[in-house]
């Protein structure tokens, strides 16, 4: 499929291609795998088995599988998590490290999600956004976590916020949740705020902890309302390893030798260099 986008340039200045195939840019690479989780590539276009270190370029196809989790880790230190059962896409990566600026676009079809934001994502605060099918999140520079379909409604239907009696579509009902940090983050953290446009309305969520729920196509978003402590655990959850699972990967947020490498080294795996760091 075809797009326009912006790619990397070996300078790192930021350049704007037309009519680019969007399989052609790496943008970041797995940084942990549990279970099964299966994936086309630029090296190996056929749908595999995803391994850590492996490289995510636009375009490409992901999938997990029952009780699985895979973290990737984008080449401006954003960190992209989803559980299991889930489908996703990178559709757009911007990045200029000589600015310190980045913007990511993504796509989940179905799953539980967790965005974080790297540092240099807060430069271009609104310029990235999450896309479910039937919601965009417009993000400026925080964490989000979300679900698409039945774990959505399971989550909302226990919720004081959210009405009794509601409709929801079980393939795209979207719970969109704004972790932090909020309005009172402290310690040097940039407060984040997300902005979730439903058909033509759009509703800004400033606070952390608040949450919205859009049961269906056609449907007004409900929110945003506090999410409750067990609804934020139930959510978490989705995104936790596997109980007794062993991940390929260390969480990067830590420290994973094999992210380091990639990136402070410019190794991607496959002999070339990183256009980032040649």
């Amino acid at each position: 499929m075809t797009r326009f986008l912006y790619n990397i340039a070996p300078l790192g200045a930021l350049i704007a291609f037309g009519s680019v195939q969007a399989s052609a840019q790496t943008v970041g690479v797995n940084a942990a795998v549990v279970n099964d989780v299966r994936m086309t590539t630029q090296a190996n276009p056929a749908v595999h088995k995803a391994i850590v270190k492996e490289r995510v370029s636009l375009g490409n196809d992901i999938q997990t599988g029952k009780a699985s989790v895979l973290q990737i880790l984008l080449l401006d230190r954003t960190s992209f998590t989803v559980g299991g059962n889930a489908r996703i896409k990178v559709d757009r990566f911007v990045y200029d490290p000589n600015r310190k600026a980045s913007a990511v676009g993504l796509s989940v079809a179905k799953g539980a999600f967790r965005f974080m934001s790297g540092k240099p994502l807060h430069a271009n605060p609104g310029q990235s956004a999450i896309r479910t099918p039937i919601a965009s999140i417009g993000i400026r520079g925080t964490i989000v976590e979300g679900a698409i379909g039945p774990d959505a409604i399971r989550i909302a239907s226990a919720e004081a916020g959210v009405p009794a009696g509601f409709t929801a579509d079980p393939e795209t009902a979207s719970l969109i949740f704004l972790r932090g940090p909020g309005a009172g983050a402290q310690g040097g953290e940039q407060a984040g705020a997300i902005d979730v446009t439903v058909g033509d309305a759009t509703i800004s969520v400033a606070g952390s902890g608040n949450a919205l729920f859009v049961p269906g196509p056609g449907q007004a978003a409900i929110g945003p309302f506090v999410l409750s402590e067990s609804g934020s655990a139930a959510l978490a959850d989705l995104l936790r390893n596997a109980r007794g699972a062993s991940s390929q990967g260390e969480s990067p947020l830590v420290s994973n030798p094999i992210v380091d490498l990639f990136f402070e080294r410019g190794d991607r795996g496959d002999g070339q260099q990183d256009p980032v760091n040649p």
